[in-house]
């Protein structure tokens, strides 16, 4: 009777090992929230991949389910869903929420001296851990990296815009903060379109046209309804991975760690590179598949310095005056850094 009882006990406990092992080794996911194709450019090079480096750095601890184009939550709410925990991580497009994080709206200015996303993200998370105050702006969530885009060219559907002048009257879709500004300055008029709905709005005629990047023209198809390419002075803009703060605390330090060691620093400039810098190649091979081409007008430089006087230079001023007017006293000294890092 004994070496029964024994044996049920043995049985039990390793039962109960068992299921307590399995719940242990059972991986944790994380839901991610994307507005973007699956198909898009930072679809199959950014985001995809960045999750499997997630998996791999946690050592399939962490598993992420991405939700692309949009069905967990609109891009435009995507930083309120991570905070309220509709999703675990989003990617977050700042300039839908204008005013919300303007001391790191000095990456938007435009003409800043950087060519590269994988540049302009480098110095936008050295920026962040720089300066407290920039911090604060996005304490609402966990951020886990910081990216921009590629400083963004003029596309539009029904002229090519080759001088200043020609802008003046056009209805062009800038993200919020110094896009707009600019915009404004140069004689256009800025429209505030979320980027899924550009493509309808660009066709039906409610914009002229939009500054874009690479990446988006190519994930949205914007090659099949833009006629014209030029490459002006236009700003870049700026993104956050962002996670919702009470998910980060629950992890644990382990896999905090682990997480970080795939983001910060070389996490923006992975995003930066692989989502934006790479993209111009395949927007070229997916026009040329649908039967379009793609030529570029350059401005010259005399045209370009115009550009930058009217609305470069004046716009940076602004930003300095106006966030010196909010508290901020050291806004020169932000833009000087940003600047600074720009050409390293």
């Amino acid at each position: 009777m004994r070496k029964k009882s024994r044996l049920l006990s043995f049985i039990l406990i390793s039962v109960v090992l068992g299921f307590a092992a399995a719940a242990v080794a059972k991986p944790i996911t994380l839901t991610f929230a994307n507005q973007n194709p699956e198909t898009s450019w930072s679809g199959m090079h950014a985001i995809a991949p960045w999750a499997k480096q997630v998996e791999k750095a946690t050592n399939g601890k962490v598993k992420i389910q991405i939700f692309y184009s949009q069905t967990l939550t609109k891009g435009k709410d995507a930083w309120g869903a991570t905070k309220s925990g509709i999703a675990d991580i989003s990617w977050c497009f700042h300039g839908y929420w204008p005013g919300m994080t303007p001391l790191a709206d000095v990456v938007s200015l435009p003409a800043l001296p950087y060519t590269m996303a994988e540049k302009g993200s480098e110095v936008l998370w050295k920026l962040y851990e720089k300066y407290p105050a920039i911090q604060k702006e996005f304490s609402a969530n966990k951020v886990l990296l910081l990216f921009t885009s590629n400083p963004y060219i003029l596309i539009t559907t029904k002229k090519q815009v080759k001088t200043m002048e020609e802008i003046r009257g056009m209805k062009i879709r800038m993200s919020g903060g110094p896009p707009t500004e600019m915009m404004k300055a140069l004689g256009g008029t800025p429209m505030m379109v979320p980027m899924p709905d550009n493509y309808m709005s660009m066709q039906k005629g409610v914009i002229d046209g939009m500054g874009a990047p690479w990446e988006a023209i190519h994930g949205f198809r914007l090659y099949e309804v833009a006629n014209y390419y030029t490459a002006v002075p236009f700003p870049a803009v700026y993104f956050s991975i962002s996670m919702n703060k009470r998910k980060w605390d629950s992890l644990g330090k382990e896999i905090q760690d682990a997480i970080m060691s795939v983001s910060g620093l070389e996490g923006s400039k992975f995003w930066g590179r692989n989502h934006f810098d790479t993209a111009k190649d395949g927007v070229m091979e997916k026009a040329k598949s649908a039967g379009k081409s793609i030529d570029v007008y350059s401005l010259p430089d005399a045209e370009r310095k115009r550009w930058l006087e009217k609305a470069g230079k004046p716009i940076w001023d602004q930003w300095v005056k106006k966030m010196e007017g909010k508290g901020h006293a050291n806004a020169q000294e932000i833009l000087d850094t940003a600047v600074s890092l720009s050409k390293e």
